[in-house]
């Protein structure tokens, strides 16, 4: 348990839109990793601001030690004081998608780099341009991932980060 899973514990809640198209594959990844470590996984619809209040009563009632939140685009971002504000009072930690989330006051993220992700976007539309058929292009999988904490929202909430996952980190905010 060196891993970042020390901070799922026993139980987590999962806030997602398994309604869109790619999520659903996600989700499932998401439930086979809880299953492997161990993790009781519950997963809740997040579409508004009223499921995301509903999600956080959800995982204060049913006592999850974290939550991963697989929301993006227009409900996060729309919402997204009322997000760190409901999990500080929960004094829940909560994994976000995405660095962005973590630089503007958010606990963590673990993922793709996504600039690493559009450059190697940009080589493929340069081969296309030059005439390769798309078609005739490998797919290729995410290459980087980084994990970015946030120490101060981390001592908002109580949580003190072990020092070997702080050093896994690509980059802690102080």
């Amino acid at each position: 348990m060196t891993k970042i899973i020390m901070l799922l514990a026993l139980c987590a809640l999962l806030f997602g839109t398994s309604i869109f198209p790619g999520n659903a594959q996600s989700l499932k990844e998401v439930e086979l990793t809880a299953k492997a470590f161990g993790v009781k996984l519950q997963h809740l619809d997040v579409l508004d601001l009223k499921d995301i209040e509903t999600a956080f009563r959800a995982a204060s009632k049913g006592r999850a030690e974290a939550v991963l939140m697989m929301v993006a685009g227009g409900v996060a971002s729309a919402h997204r004081t009322k997000i760190v504000d409901l999990a500080v009072k929960s004094r829940l930690p909560v994994i976000y998608q995405g660095r962005a989330y973590v630089e503007v006051g958010r606990l963590m993220t673990y993922g793709v780099n996504l600039p690493d992700l559009d450059r190697r976007a940009a080589t493929y539309v340069d081969k296309i341009l030059k005439g390769a058929k798309p078609a005739d292009l490998p797919v290729q999988q995410p290459t980087k991932f980084e994990l970015i904490i946030n120490l101060k929202a981390a001592k908002q909430i109580g949580l003190t980060i072990p020092p070997n996952v702080l050093a896994r980190a690509n980059k802690v905010l102080r």
